[in-house]
C-alpha cells in the first residue's frame, strides 16, 4: 500500500489549514457585504466534521466486507458499548432519523399496536407518516415543552384498560420520547425515573430518540448521563447526523429481550447501508478523543451566547431551552429585516403583529457568525 512520508503529510496539514483560513475570511467578507446569509436554520447544515472527514479519506481505498461485518464496526460497537455502561448492548448503525424510528417502533410493536407521544412528538409532526405507513398508530398525549408526564402515561393505559371495548381499539404498546425535546427542553433524571417506572409497570418499552441527544446532554443544568439513558430505556439511538456525522444514528438495544431480529427488519425497511463501514467509521471517530461530547458542548456555548442576546435585548425564550435550539416570539417587522442577513425558521405560523421563531446552532456554528447575528440585531433595534 503507498504511504506518504511524513514531510508530505506535514505540507498537506498546512495546505488544508491555509485553504480553510482562505475560504473562512473570503466568506466573512461576503457576509459583511450581504452577498452570503448567516445560517442558523437547522443543525444540518454543513458536512462533516474535519476530523471524521479526514478518516473517511484516509480509509477511502481500504476494502473491507459489507453490512456491518467489518473490524470499524466492531471497533465503534465496543466504544459506543463502554461508553453507555452496558457490555450486553447490542448496537447497529442506520442512516437518518426518519428512518431509525420508523424501524425501530416497527420492530417493538405488534400489529394491533401503536406508539405513545407528545403531541409535539417528531414522529406524530414531521415524519410524514412514516410510523402510520408501517401500518400503527401514534397515539398523542398532552406535551409540556415537548415533554410528556408519567402521569398521563399512566392515565392513558389506565383508562385504555378501563374500556370494556378495548380489544377494539389500538393498544398502546410502547413510549416514544424525545431527549432533548423538539423543543430543546430536556427531562431530568428524576422525570427519567418516574416514566421509566409507568414503562415497566404495564410491560411496555420505554424508547428515547436521541436525534440530539449531545446537545441535551451537554447543557447546563442537566443531572442526566449517557449510562443513565441506557439504565433507564429498553432502546435509544444517538444521533450523528446533527452532531457532526456526515450521515448516521446509532441504535442502542438496551434491553436484550427486544428486537431479536433487527438485523433482518433494517434489511426490509430499507435501511441497510452495504457500505457499513462507512457508518461505523464516523461513530468510532466520534467516540473517540471526546469528540462527542467536544462537538456538542460548542454547539450549546453557542446558543447560549445567542440567547443571552436576545435576553438583553427584551426578548425572552418562549422556551427555557439550554440546548442548540432556543426560541423566541419576534416582532414581525424585526423578523423580516433580520431574515435579509440571517436564515432562522418560522416556528408555526406567521401570527398578526408577532410570530415565533427558532435559531438553530451546530457542531459547524462559528462565533464569528453568531457575533455578526449579535451585531445585525443590535443595528437593527437601534434603527
Amino acid at each position: 500500500m503507498y504511504r506518504k512520508s511524513k514531510s508530505t503529510k506535514i505540507i498537506q496539514s498546512f495546505t488544508k489549514i491555509n485553504q480553510r483560513n482562505n475560504f473562512l475570511n473570503q466568506r466573512n467578507i461576503l457576509i459583511k457585504q450581504r452577498k452570503m446569509k448567516l445560517h442558523f436554520e437547522t443543525d444540518y447544515m454543513a458536512g462533516t466534521h474535519q476530523e471524521i472527514l479526514e478518516r473517511l479519506v484516509e480509509t477511502n481505498f481500504e476494502e473491507t466486507v459489507g453490512y456491518g461485518c467489518d473490524e470499524y464496526t466492531e471497533r465503534a460497537v465496543e466504544l459506543i458499548k463502554k461508553a453507555v455502561g452496558k457490555d450486553n448492548a447490542r448496537v447497529y448503525f442506520l442512516v437518518g432519523g426518519t428512518q431509525t424510528n420508523s424501524t425501530v417502533i416497527d420492530g417493538l410493536l405488534s400489529r394491533h399496536e401503536g406508539v405513545l407521544s407528545a403531541e409535539s412528538g417528531h414522529i406524530n409532526v414531521h415524519e410524514s407518516g412514516a410510523i402510520e405507513a408501517c401500518g400503527h398508530k401514534v397515539l398523542t398525549l398532552p406535551q409540556y415543552e415537548g415533554k410528556v408526564k408519567a402521569e398521563d402515561v399512566e392515565k392513558y393505559i389506565s383508562n385504555f384498560y378501563a374500556d370494556d371495548t378495548f380489544l377494539h381499539m389500538v393498544a398502546p404498546g410502547m413510549l416514544y420520547i424525545s431527549f432533548p425535546t423538539e423543543y430543546g427542553a430536556v427531562y431530568s433524571k428524576k422525570e427519567l425515573q418516574e416514566i421509566s417506572s409507568v414503562c415497566k409497570k404495564w410491560n411496555i418499552p420505554l424508547y428515547i430518540d436521541g436525534a440530539r441527544l449531545g446537545y441535551g446532554l451537554a447543557s447546563e443544568g442537566n443531572d442526566v448521563s449517557l449510562k443513565d439513558i441506557a439504565d433507564l430505556c429498553d432502546v435509544f439511538y444517538i444521533g450523528g447526523t446533527k452532531l457532526g456525522a456526515l450521515f448516521g444514528e446509532a441504535v442502542v438495544v438496551c434491553n436484550d429481550n427486544l428486537l431479536k431480529n433487527f438485523f433482518p427488519l433494517i434489511k426490509q425497511h430499507g435501511a441497510l447501508l452495504a457500505k457499513g463501514r462507512l457508518l461505523a467509521l464516523q461513530f468510532e471517530t466520534l467516540f473517540s478523543n471526546n469528540l462527542y461530547e467536544r462537538v456538542s458542548r460548542h454547539a450549546v456555548d453557542m446558543a447560549m451566547k445567542i440567547k443571552q442576546a436576545f435576553i438583553s435585548k427584551g426578548y425572552l425564550p418562549i422556551v427555557n431551552s439550554n440546548t442548540n435550539q432556543q426560541f423566541f416570539r419576534l416582532p414581525n417587522d424585526l423578523i423580516d429585516s433580520l431574515s435579509e442577513e440571517v436564515g432562522f425558521e418560522l416556528w408555526g405560523a406567521r401570527g398578526e403583529k408577532e410570530s415565533e421563531v427558532r435559531f438553530v446552532t451546530s457542531w459547524a456554528t462559528k462565533e464569528e457568525d453568531v457575533d455578526l447575528l449579535i451585531e445585525k440585531l443590535n443595528i437593527l433595534i437601534l434603527k
